[in-house]
């Protein structure tokens, strides 16, 4: 019992040492909000997963539509045209019994992969074969990089060794053409999101065509070919798992993990763009795991990985167990956990080598040969010259099909798409308002800030300026976003200077408004993440932020919009406001014109609206996931015209 006991505790502060690398205490009540809701997101997600598939038949009826629906969040729906992979050899090499080609193929018209193939030099028969996909790992001299796939070269050398053809890609960012993988992470592309690109799609790709050129080699067995690779590559590895059944055996290194772990505990943080799929229909991981079942997979991870922490990569197993049972397959499931850090170790080989023998080969020998480099890593390097006609430092433009501006769009079927998978993660059933009024001004009745619930745990504010008198005048909803916060914030706290504690009251701003005498009611909305629900204003924890919103199936923008669909609900519920048909105007600039826009698309009651500095285009527009694949911007705003009496656009940026 000492023993078992002595175990779980130091799993449990090797799990706490990991999460605390990237999940600290939350500084103000912004942040404690939102880890709040990103705990219950998460939580909700996890809950959900397999929660009804009870059966056999209720998982195989479905998934179908599983494999369509990761298709959709990887950008590959619909699935790129299959066009001549124009492979070519550009060396050839031989060391200890192994020959290597370099090779480079295009899995699109000038979407080059390079590639070394290892293989037996003698050779009876055809072979089984090994797709082995790279993790981050930069070789480069004189800052031209060599390609990742030279610094996992042991790999296709062991493989080669022990009687295998073993196919070693490049990835899009750390290959010899160096595309990007850190859109949303570093490079601020939050259009990724609206046109529903990823870069996990792109790898996922070429590994597509990388099975349709091994099974063109007539060295190998096109119907025993396994898949491998650590960190990104274990990342890869379960995407062509997934959505290519020709992949027969799968061992993911240190490649996934559970939304909380991501998300509630951070590892975001470590990671890029291409560990992800832009998740539309709101999966966990061991979804994407489940996809596999029932081919032999094993799932390996170290125990004091920090990026893919243990507790996350045990859950999932167990997760998947259930649907490998469904299919009386449990012992085609296995879980290798060896002692160590991130890091590509001989005991995370040594585990992959027996299992590809055991399921490939049907057979179970000791494993008595190491995994050693056997050629100079300069040597392995495909080109001489990048090619003028290459694709691959802007796949991201033009991988998945965005709308074009003279498409015919039904308007029913517009707002529909929007809806499901913009909007996709929306709540299905709204909580109640319990709307309450928390403060009336003290000398000016005139004034009042409510309080509604838009989604728990946020609690959001309006601040009322309803005039007394019986005649029907308009209600002005001005909608904040920082900059409005910035110009709005000091009047508010001047009115309710304890609810705004933290802005400069403004006694001239209040003065100037109590001034004027245009006959028209206001309501100041501050959605989340604005005003008193703000977060940290660090720049790289607001970019993470944004990326965990991604990962539960919505955008920080996409949750604004609901909040303001929320407060036209809340605003209906105020007496003596709206009760005689008063009309309803948003008022809003930047980014906050873009929510007011969509949410007149799904909120009864907005009557017109007044936008400034709209963007010009979805691009620079806040992000909204998938958009762009359904309609431009342009296209949005006619469609808002068909919902409101007025519309009017001031100063397009």
């Amino acid at each position: 019992m000492r023993s078992l006991l002595s175990v779980i505790l130091v799993l449990h502060l090797t799990l706490a040492t990991a999460h605390a690398q990237f999940n600290q205490p939350p500084a103000n009540e912004g942040d404690r909000l939102l880890a709040e809701y990103f705990h219950n997101q998460t939580r909700q997600l996890s809950e959900k997963t397999f929660a009804d598939i009870q059966t056999l038949d209720d998982w195989t009826s479905r998934r179908d539509e599983y494999r369509l629906q990761l298709l959709e969040m990887l950008g590959l729906s619909p699935m790129p045209e299959k066009t001549p992979l124009q492979p070519v050899v550009t060396q050839t090499q031989e060391n200890e019994g192994v020959i290597v080609e370099n090779i480079q193929f295009q899995s699109s018209p000038g979407l080059y992969v390079t590639a070394n193939l290892y293989r037996p030099k003698e050779q009876t028969g055809k072979l089984p074969a090994i797709l082995y996909v790279c993790g981050h790992g930069r070789e480069a001299v004189d800052g031209v990089s060599l390609g990742n796939k030279t610094h996992y070269q042991h790999h296709g050398g062991w493989f080669a060794r022990n009687g295998y053809v073993c196919l070693i890609i490049d990835t899009i960012q750390l290959g010899e053409i160096e595309g990007i993988h850190h859109g949303t992470y570093r490079e601020k592309m939050w259009w990724w999101n609206n046109r529903g690109y990823t870069p996990a799609g792109v790898e996922a790709w070429n590994c597509v065509r990388s099975l349709d050129y091994l099974q063109s080699r007539e060295e190998v067995d096109g119907d025993r070919i396994g898949v491998t690779g650590r960190s990104g590559g274990g990342a890869y590895s379960w995407w062509i798992s997934a959505i290519d059944e020709r992949i027969k055996v799968s061992v993911p290194v240190a490649g996934i993990t559970t939304l909380k772990n991501h998300v509630v505990d951070g590892c975001v943080e470590g990671h890029c763009d291409c560990m992800y799929f832009v998740n539309t229909y709101r999966w966990d991981y061991p979804m994407v795991a489940a996809m596999v079942a029932p081919r032999p997979l094993l799932i390996e991870n170290s125990d004091k990985d920090r990026i893919f922490p243990l507790d996350g990569v045990v859950d999932l197993h167990a997760k998947v167990r259930h649907i490998y049972r469904l299919y009386d397959a449990e012992e085609n499931l296995g879980l290798h956990v060896t002692e160590g850090p991130h890091k590509d170790t001989q005991e995370l080989r040594i585990g992959a080598f027996h299992w590809f023998n055991r399921f490939l080969k049907k057979q179970d020998p000791l494993i008595e040969t190491t995994a050693t480099p056997l050629f100079e890593k300069k040597d392995l390097k495909v080109f001489e010259s990048l090619p003028d006609d290459q694709r691959v430092t802007t796949i991201h433009e033009t991988f998945v099909p965005q709308a074009k501006a003279d498409q015919a769009i039904a308007t029913g079927d517009l707002k529909e798409a929007i809806r499901e998978r913009s909007f996709g993660g929306w709540p299905n059933e709204p909580e109640d308002l319990t709307l309450e009024v928390v403060q009336t001004h003290p000398v000016n009745e005139a004034f009042r800030l409510i309080e509604f619930t838009s989604q728990a745990p946020y609690r959001l504010r309006i601040c009322l300026h309803q005039r007394p008198t019986d005649e029907k005048i308009p209600l002005r909803v001005i909608v904040l976003n920082d900059a409005g916060w910035k110009q709005w914030g000091p009047m508010l706290a001047a009115l309710f200077p304890k609810q705004f504690s933290d802005i400069e009251p403004n006694e001239a701003l209040l003065k100037e408004f109590e001034q004027q005498t245009e006959l028209v009611n206001h309501a100041f909305v501050m959605p989340r993440g604005i005003g008193p629900t703000a977060w940290t204003d660090d720049e790289r924890e607001r970019t993470h932020v944004r990326r965990r919103f991604m990962l539960l199936g919505q955008t920080l923008g996409g949750m604004q919009v609901y909040d303001l669909c929320r407060a036209v609900e809340a605003l209906q519920h105020v007496d003596g406001l709206l009760t005689d048909g008063e009309d309803m105007q948003f008022h809003a600039s930047g980014d906050a014109a873009i929510w007011a826009l969509y949410a007149a698309l799904f909120a009864d009651g907005v009557d017109g609206l007044v936008l400034s500095d709209l963007p010009k285009s979805n691009r620079d527009a806040p992000d909204l996931l998938n958009i762009s694949r359904f309609a431009t911007l342009d296209q949005v705003i006619e469609l808002a015209r068909q919902h409101v009496d007025h519309l009017n656009v001031r100063n397009r940026r």
